[in-house]
């Protein structure tokens, strides 16, 4: 039987992201097996994803390095791929298309696109739009890629809810990548006092990563960990479905939300826009501004007013 390779290498937010594609491939190619060539992070994640049929690990390491290459090239020719869709569309793969994988069916955005279109214009598109694009040109049904679900990730956190709140809570991210400051907003303690003297039906927590566990300390909200630890991938796909509004930087948790179906809002600087990486949905929505140090709580909650009063 031949096999068919999807490439997506991460982050957190892209692999919530590609979960209508995923689902979309697998309805098309049911005869088929589906794996997916991933980074080490993301191969617990996927290895639970009930659209693919194997979880196989790229440690990217330098192209020069033959020996990898080499080890890399001999392990997916096992698989006897006879397509490949490459969600990730990077340099990357790209020259994996033209040296580890060469002579096999490649759908990439590259490889789609009409001969007059240039790749660097079709990237500034929105990432979903692209996706969509990219699978209608293989004859896919693009059902639900333009509306991911990323349901199939949350694990049941009731015990660790309970232990914490007796009331409906609203969960905060305030943190982001330390190579990426420009992300991140920097008054959550005052929005979190604003909305404490108005909604004290409405508990606040945070869920912080394992290097976020000190930071976390100067936000005024409860921190939620399991028995000390940080929440795994599952944990907190399972504590975002329980919240009841999600507040959060440009990071993966705020894509894990919207493509949980959840309310929220997510704050972003000139970095990007939120058309380009497809997060906003009908649910959750997105306050866009050129400097986010001159973005005011004041303002923020301005924005989520009715829809904290709307929460009972």
């Amino acid at each position: 039987m031949s096999n068919i390779l999807i490439i997506k290498h991460g982050s957190l937010g892209d692999i919530a992201q590609i979960s209508g594609a995923l689902r979309d491939i697998r309805e098309t190619y049911v005869d088929k097996k589906i794996f997916i060539l991933t980074t080490n992070p993301y191969v617990e994640l996927l290895s639970k994803c009930k659209y693919l049929d194997g979880v196989l690990i790229d440690k990217r390491l330098p192209r020069w390095n033959i020996f990898y290459l080499i080890k890399l090239k001999k392990m997916l020719s096992m698989f006897k791929f006879n397509l490949v869709i490459d969600l990730q569309n990077s340099s990357r793969t790209l020259f994996y298309s033209k040296y580890l994988l060469k002579n096999i069916r490649w759908c990439s955005s590259k490889s789609v696109l009409p001969k007059n279109e240039k790749k660097s214009n079709f990237d500034k598109e929105p990432v979903l739009k692209r996706f969509e694009f990219q699978l209608k040109n293989l004859g896919i049904n693009t059902q639900y890629t333009l509306k991911p679900d990323f349901s199939w990730a949350a694990s049941n956190v009731d015990n660790i809810v309970s232990q914490y709140f007796g009331k409906k809570f609203i969960l905060f991210f305030p943190f982001c990548s330390p190579e990426l400051p420009h992300k991140r907003w920097p008054y959550y303690n005052l929005l979190i006092k604003i909305i404490k003297s108005n909604h004290d039906n409405l508990e606040i927590a945070i869920a912080p990563g394992p290097d976020e566990l000190e930071d976390a300390k100067k936000i005024n909200s409860t921190i939620i960990t399991n028995k000390n630890n940080s929440l795994n991938i599952f944990e907190l796909a399972g504590l975002i479905k329980k919240s009841s509004y999600v507040i959060a930087n440009d990071t993966g948790p705020a894509h894990m939300a919207a493509h949980l179906g959840k309310k929220g809002i997510a704050l972003f600087g000139h970095h990007t826009t939120a058309k380009k990486v497809s997060i906003e949905t009908d649910k959750f929505k997105t306050i866009t501004v050129k400097n986010l140090n001159l973005l005011s709580a004041e303002e923020v909650y301005s924005e989520i007013k009715e829809k904290l009063e709307s929460i009972n």
